[in-house]
């Protein structure tokens, strides 16, 4: 029988943050398991920076999943979690996003989490995720790098920022686990937690997780 397959979309077309996607999932993979494939969606803008970006790649995201009859999850891994809903009407098969599981990973390691976000104005958009999904109880704060998605992906200095940031979150607000607000972080969450010394949750390999174990149990 072939390998159960999940597909891992980033909705927007930047190559790097796909691979760095790639880089940060292989821990993930393992002999007889599921296959775990990347793919950039290629409607997408370079990077997904406002309401209007995520609005616009939901219906493209339907239709990739829709058309897909191979992959027996897909995960959406942006931190907007776009097209979710939409998604999940378009296939009988799961469907994760990252922000979701990012939060509900972050939740079961500690009290209080922290978010960094790219920008202040990923803030707003965020926020009202969590007040649909009821957790603003127990985040402790967002701040944002001010940085593009491009450059959270490959720019230099991210990572110092990144723990500059981190350190604000767990040492003014309180938070005791901090979760990366872009998918295109994914390759700074070891050296972050080592810095942090607290638990940091890449959100791609969280939802991914999620989906690995969906796929597992449902195959025995």
């Amino acid at each position: 029988m072939p390998r159960p397959r999940i597909l891992v979309i980033n909705p927007n077309s930047n190559p790097a943050v796909t691979q760095g996607l790639e880089e940060a999932l292989k821990p993930l993979g393992f002999e007889g398991g599921p296959e775990l494939v990347c793919q950039s969606l290629a409607e997408g803008p370079f990077g997904i920076e406002s309401q209007a970006d995520v609005d616009g790649v939901a219906m493209p995201l339907r239709k990739l999943v829709e058309g897909d009859n191979s992959s027996a999850a897909f995960v959406i891994a942006c931190y907007s979690d776009p097209g979710l809903q939409v998604c999940r009407e378009g296939t009988d098969r799961p469907v994760f996003g990252i922000a979701e599981c990012g939060v509900l990973t972050a939740l079961a390691r500690a009290e209080t989490f922290g978010v960094i976000a790219i920008a202040q104005r990923s803030i707003p958009r965020h926020m009202r995720y969590l007040r649909q999904m009821g957790l603003t109880d127990r985040l402790a704060g967002e701040r944002p790098l001010n940085m593009s998605v491009a450059e959270t992906a490959s720019g230099e200095g991210t990572l110092a920022k990144m723990i500059e940031v981190g350190r604000a979150l767990r040492d003014e607000d309180g938070a005791r686990a901090i979760v990366m607000g872009c998918a295109g972080m994914a390759r700074h969450r070891r050296p972050l937690e080592d810095a942090l010394k607290i638990p940091v949750i890449d959100p791609t390999q969280a939802a991914v997780t999620m989906a690995l174990g969906t796929v597992q149990f449902s195959a025995h």
